[in-house]
């Protein structure tokens, strides 16, 4: 029974730990990086505890259509000079007690149907608190999809120092060779190694930021175990069939973004908070019922013979008409309108600060769009001249200092190129997102 036990502990074990290493080499994708954050993220599971608060607001505005009902029960004793409740006589000195209870329910009948629309306000206040936490959300996907950006263009970086180190390296030992030869002086391989320390400068610098990237996404995502941490590369990013939309196919789009859905339902909320003001003005009607009974010891007859014999049921209407009060109706009916022309304007200023984000967005993303086909005309240029000197370089008809040139205008010229890549990308991401759009196929 030992012998199984430790073995099935061990099998346990390794399986565990498998586990563990398949999730500690996991390459996270966009996908997956906005999936966990979503499940994950307190700001997300703090702001849909409100949606809970108004699912129980809903519950309570329907249960307040329900009669209410109270039982009471009161036992009392006094001492001295009293009434006994049963003929009206005077006691004096003697110890009288008396026991009742009663059930009562009332109902309104009618209040300016107020109750209905409270039921409508709270199920207008569950919606905003709904678009709450897609407003947090989209903030969200934007932050990550910033930083996982942020993260491929740091690997391009480091990918193209690496080469640019290792070309450099080659060279010096080329260099090596001609100058053993005495083909070309001593200098140009002393050139060509002050070379090879600035590349391994660059190349530890573009490793430094990869690791920095990747720890700001993680503390992105709260993750604990940051050193574990990968991403998956896509090969290639597909920008050639991309067309940026029309102006107004965007705007027109972006008016099912969270905040615009929540300025409209705050508008709609002040509108109810208008009309519930207007229904205070209005006559309330109520019906009310209850049954009481009572015990006294002034009466010889039994407790329960008392309560049967005192049973007093009852059935009553109350009406209930405003006629003056110092104005508050009045005064809550104006703040009201006040109220609503506020949130109209609101509603109008999101809508128009959308429009101004989206113009930007959409001149970003065409001024992008030229810069990246500019650079990437310079890196083709630049790439080609590196090679032809290169060239010149390996047969010792150009000198350590022009190759320098022309590598260091290539290693700028490919920055350049993926930072702008990267930017044009960000944007149709973002451009994307105000037509309600995510992960697109750019990435």
């Amino acid at each position: 029974m030992k012998t199984y036990c430790r073995k099935l502990l061990l099998v346990s074990i390794l399986i565990l730990m498998g586990y563990c290493n398949c999730f500690a080499h996991k390459e996270w994708t966009l996908k997956d990086c906005i999936d966990y954050a979503y499940s994950n993220n307190l700001n997300i599971k703090q702001q849909e505890i409100s949606i809970k608060e108004a699912q129980n607001n809903i519950l309570s505005s329907k249960l307040s259509f329900v009669p209410s009902l109270n039982w009471n029960v009161n036992h009392s004793m006094s001492w001295g000079r009293s009434v006994n409740i049963n003929d009206l006589a005077i006691i004096k000195g003697h110890l009288s007690q008396s026991t009742s209870t009663s059930v009562s329910a009332n109902v309104t009948l009618f209040e300016g149907m107020n109750k209905h629309k409270n039921l409508k306000s709270s199920k207008n206040m569950l919606k905003m608190a709904q678009q709450d936490v897609e407003k947090l959300k989209d903030d969200i996907y934007i932050a990550i999809c910033k930083a996982y950006l942020q993260i491929l263009l740091n690997y391009r970086i480091d990918s193209v120092a690496q080469e640019s180190y290792n070309s450099v390296k080659e060279q010096v030992a080329k260099t090596e060779k001609l100058v053993d030869a005495g083909s070309v002086a001593y200098s140009n391989l002393l050139e060509m190694k002050a070379q090879l320390s600035s590349e391994k400068v660059q190349l530890v610098s573009a490793h430094n930021n990869v690791q920095t990237s990747l720890l700001e996404l993680a503390q992105l995502l709260d993750l604990e175990n940051y050193f574990s941490f990968r991403i998956a590369v896509p090969k290639t990013q597909n920008t050639n069939n991309i067309q940026i939309p029309s102006l107004e196919e965007i705007y027109a789009a972006s008016m099912n973004l969270p905040q615009i859905k929540k300025a409209e339902l705050s508008l709609q909320e002040s509108e109810l908070q208008l009309k519930i003001a207007k229904g205070a003005a209005y006559p309330s009607l109520s019906f009310s019922a209850g049954y009481a009974t009572y015990y006294s010891n002034g009466s010889d007859a039994a407790f329960f013979s008392q309560f049967n014999e005192n049973r007093s049921p009852s059935i009553g209407f109350g009406l209930s008409i405003p006629i003056f009060n110092n104005y508050r109706s009045k005064t809550q009916i104006k703040n009201s309108k006040l109220a609503v022309e506020t949130k109209q304007i609101e509603l109008e200023k999101s809508k128009q600060s959308l429009y101004k984000e989206i113009q930007q967005a959409h001149n970003d993303a065409v001024a992008y769009y030229h810069k990246y086909l500019a650079a990437l005309e310079n890196k083709n240029l630049s790439a080609e001249s590196y090679n032809q000197t290169k060239g010149k370089f390996d047969l010792g008809m150009v000198n350590s200092t022009d190759f320098i040139v022309a590598k260091t205008n290539l290693f700028k010229a490919e920055n350049e190129c993926y930072q702008s890549l990267y930017q044009y990308i960000f944007q149709i991401i973002i451009l994307d997102y105000y037509r309600g759009i995510k992960i697109n196929g750019v990435l």
